[in-house]
């Protein structure tokens, strides 16, 4: 089961078929102009990166309590491979399009495979199954693409129904997306993201999907209380 992880994560590591938009560098200095009086008057505003005011944690039981603290240590732990997923996914495809030849293109792909199990095998190979599926979900924040399709893109259809009922023994389904405004676990690990971005404790990547963690915030309320 612990290969498995590893194998999942190579596989999408080495997939040359999704293009992620790269963020654009952002002019931090804009001027405005000001018409009073019939004079032009020229301003300088400058554009500041949201800041979340993130209210104290409170729970319904211990036993939220605990389960969320159980949560935020196992996303702590496997948000970086899901970040690296998606840069080298990004990278992979960057470089890709750049040969032409098509033998050489699988060459290079499997010497990023390569490169990747050398890397992080002994790592992956730790992870646990809510860990596993943790990583999953995480990988569709920070792609937009489940790993069954990642998988099914690479190695056929065949290969991504058979990792996934391999998956599924273990109670994880490589098909499980990211839905922070209708899951109140995938919000509890949104806020835990969130919380970890504003701390350094985690370097920040945007995800992909579109939805607003203040308006999340807004509708589940506190992290441990359902509504």
């Amino acid at each position: 089961m612990k290969k498995f992880y590893s194998t999942l994560l190579f596989l999408i590591l080495g997939w040359s078929g999704y293009a992620q938009v790269e963020e654009q560098p952002i002019d931090s200095t804009t001027e405005n102009m000001i018409i009073i009086e019939g004079d032009s008057i020229f301003r300088s505003s400058i554009d500041l990166d949201e800041v979340y005011l993130f209210g104290n944690l409170k729970f319904d039981s211990y036993k939220d309590k605990l389960r969320y603290y159980i949560l935020r240590r196992k996303t702590l732990k496997v948000y970086p491979y899901a970040k690296l997923a998606a840069e080298r996914l990004v990278e992979l495809n960057d470089s890709i399009t750049k040969i032409k030849k098509r033998r050489h293109q699988k060459r290079y792909t499997k010497e990023v495979q390569k490169f990747i199990e050398d890397e992080f095998s002994a790592e992956l190979k730790k992870l646990t199954r809510t860990e596993g599926q943790i990583l999953v979900k995480l990988i569709y924040r920070q792609t937009g693409t489940t790993a069954f399709d990642l998988v099914k893109e690479l190695r056929s259809g065949w290969r991504a129904f058979w990792y996934n009922t391999t998956a599924s023994i273990f109670s994880i389904s490589l098909k499980e997306q990211f839905h922070p405004e209708r899951i109140h676990e995938d919000y509890q690990i949104e806020d835990i993201l969130q919380r970890a971005f504003a701390a350094y404790r985690l370097e920040r990547q945007e995800s992909v999907l579109d939805y607003d963690y203040a308006q999340l915030t807004d509708k589940w309320g506190s992290t441990g209380a359902k509504q």
